[in-house]
């Protein structure tokens, strides 16, 4: 005669001087509402560990469950239990089951089968005479009788469970309403979203399941692609200011000793933040590191959606696990830009009050240029960020300097677009804070320019604007703006979009002020007489504007402000201007496909001391390279970086 537990009655904890006559329980066994436990089941528990038997759990007659003080499995409420049975598992006669063992909700355990240092999840329906050791065995998944699973790859081999299986389940276990469909499935209500988050992933030889499984499943691919694996640990003051502590090395690429270096790292630093990073022994460099810990005991989302092996050929698709949501397209594509010039990825992430004064902290550093893995780490910082700004920019790595931060994430979780800039406002509502009209034309500057401005306060330049009607620019004399006092993006962007308005009909251009050395770089013409802006080639990394390609039936000398040759008036006075100031200069050269591409050729210095020299090197060099691309680079031989690059011709 079976004994069953009260539906409503809350969990018994059986002890030696509580054991039930019928069923045999021993030491700390917590027993859910309704257990049925059949005569001569036996549940033991050795003092220092916990079975724990599900809300309407099954035990026929003979079941036996073990749990012994070596080896603890994770259970649903997140803590660690010699023995975890699911709610309405069951147990059928004769069953042994050795610790360290997790059976997840609603699983089937034929006649005779033993289960030892193992995890089943969900919905698993396990035949007679089986034999599972050492493995993971996924949910939903059919064991056949007699089957010895000893190996992981095993276990994954596994077929699903079938209709057919479920009615002979059903006539085994003499439950017509069991059904273990539901939650054999992906979609299962019945294992519940608990559930699901701690069956979903492997837990390798198991020899340690106190891991979260999705850790244990991260830490598994850094090992199969033949990663060493390294922690560190902050506590909450240096976590905020992104100092971390290395915890002790783990040496061994064997999973069952990493898995235990691991938990050994989380139990010496409870209530602190823990990550973990791949370490590439050839590169002798990190690899995506993930913070595995929090220091207020939250689960942490590790977007296990997003593998950290190279993305597939088919590109990447944005992982539905992450609990940022996918990566925007225009985020993806923007990053994509950046790694195909050559830049890195950073990330800041800033809180309101922080966004509002321009004060940023820096995530953890993206070391890696693979698409798949930069992906990852995006959308790691995104969740981990959550309810805070984010921003993304590029890494010159040659010149070691920023490149267009671009905000991706608010904390209202309203989208934002890829252009958005440092001070958080898109490109979109530029246009709107600065458009006056004139003339029937909106005076504006276009996306170029506003990347440009962002290049340069990314810099720690100021920001000036000059304007000069056509006599005036004739004869290279120009008339300061309004002096722009901000660095802020937005207040740079509209003072520049006011200037504009406020001399429609002449030139405008800005420039960059460097405070140090007290001199401007490189300006840059955003509007003409009779237009809305200056032309601006997209397709320049550093926003600078394209001039016209040369015209025979221009003429000059180059002194002055009159063309050289075939060069336009633009190209003359930004060169006359780099001489000026000390910059070499020189061309850099590309065909139709190499210039989709975004492989330049360099074409080599221009040569000469006086800006009539230099401008005559360049009209020989174009008419060298007539039929290409042509861009103009200048260099600043004191700090060794670029500061213009500007197609100037074009095929």
């Amino acid at each position: 005669m079976a004994i069953r537990t009260p539906a409503v009655s809350p969990p018994q904890q059986w002890s030696s001087a509580s054991a039930v006559a019928t069923a045999q329980g021993q030491g700390q066994v917590l027993v859910e509402s309704g257990v049925s436990l059949a005569v001569g089941a036996v549940v033991q528990a050795d003092p220092s560990a916990t079975v724990r038997l599900g809300v309407a759990s099954v035990l026929q007659a003979g079941a036996t469950v073990y749990g012994r003080s070596q080896g603890r499995v994770l259970g649903d409420d997140r803590s660690a239990y010699a023995v975890w049975v699911g709610d309405r598992a069951i147990l059928t006669y004769k069953v042994l089951v050795q610790s360290p063992v997790y059976v997840g909700a609603d699983c089937f355990i034929g006649f005779r089968s033993t289960l030892f240092n193992a995890r089943l999840g969900a919905g698993c329906v396990v035949m007679m005479h089986a034999l599972i050791q050492d493995v993971e065995v996924p949910p939903g998944k059919l064991v056949p009788s007699g089957s010895i699973i000893t190996q992981q790859h095993q276990a994954d081999a596994l077929p699903n469970v079938s209709p057919a299986d479920i009615a002979l389940v059903r006539e085994l276990s003499g439950m017509p309403g069991y059904d273990v469909s539901a939650s054999g499935s992906a979609s299962s209500a019945a294992a519940g979203t608990t559930a699901q988050s701690n069956e979903r992933d492997g837990l390798g030889t198991m020899t340690s399941q106190l891991l979260p499984p999705d850790v244990v499943q991260r830490a598994r691919q850094y090992l199969a692609q033949g990663l060493t694996i390294g922690t560190e640990h902050a506590d909450s003051r240096r976590y905020r200011s992104g100092v971390w502590q290395t915890c002790s090395p783990i040496q061994s690429q064997r999973e069952p000793e990493v898995m235990a270096a691991l938990e050994r790292c989380l139990s010496e630093h409870s209530g602190e933040y823990v990550r973990m990073f791949g370490i590439d022994p050839r590169a002798k460099q990190r690899v995506a590191p993930i913070t595995i810990q929090r220091a207020d005991g939250k689960s942490v989302a590790l977007g296990g959606g997003v593998a950290v092996s190279a993305p597939s050929s088919g590109g990447y698709r944005p992982a539905p696990a992450a609990a940022s949501g996918p990566l925007a397209p225009e985020v993806v594509q923007q990053v994509r830009q950046y790694l195909s010039q050559g830049y890195r990825i950073g990330t800041e992430h800033a809180d309101s009050r922080r966004y509002s004064s321009n004060v940023w902290q820096t995530c953890s550093p993206i070391e890696t240029a693979r698409e798949g893995e930069v992906f990852g780490a995006l959308e790691r910082c995104l969740a981990e960020h959550a309810g805070e700004y984010v921003r993304m920019f590029g890494i010159d790595p040659q010149a070691k300097r920023r490149v267009a931060p671009t905000t991706i994430q608010r904390p209202d979780g309203r989208p934002m677009a890829a252009s958005s800039g440092s001070g958080g406002a898109t490109s979109a509502s530029y246009s709107a804070s600065y458009a006056a009209p004139a003339s029937g034309r909106s005076a504006q500057a276009s996306g170029e320019a506003a990347q440009q401005v962002r290049q340069w306060l990314s810099q720690g330049y100021h920001v000036g604007a000059e304007h000069a009607d056509t006599r005036r620019y004739s004869s290279n004399v120009w008339q300061t703006c309004t002096p722009i006092t901000s660095t802020r993006e937005g207040d740079v962007m509209a003072a520049i979009g006011a200037c504009m308005a406020d001399h429609p009909n002449e030139y405008v251009r800005i420039f960059g002020i460097d405070p140090k050395a007290k001199r401007r770089v490189a300006a840059v013409t955003v509007q003409r007489p009779g237009s809305k802006s200056a032309p601006a080639d997209s397709s320049s990394s550093y926003g600078a504007p394209s001039y016209a390609a040369p015209s025979p039936s221009r003429n000059g000398n180059g002194n002055g402000s009159a063309p050289m040759g075939g060069l336009s008036p633009d190209v003359v006075q930004q060169v006359q201007q780099l001489v000026n100031q000390g910059c070499r200069l020189s061309l850099e050269h590309a065909d139709v496909r190499r210039y989709r591409s975004g492989a330049w050729q360099t074409g080599g210095v221009l040569e000469g001391s006086r800006a009539s020299d230099v401008l005559s090197a360049l009209e020989s060099q174009l008419r060298h390279h007539s039929g290409q691309y042509v861009r103009l680079i200048g260099t600043d031989p004191r700090v060794k970086k670029r500061v213009l690059e500007a197609t100037i011709q074009r095929p």
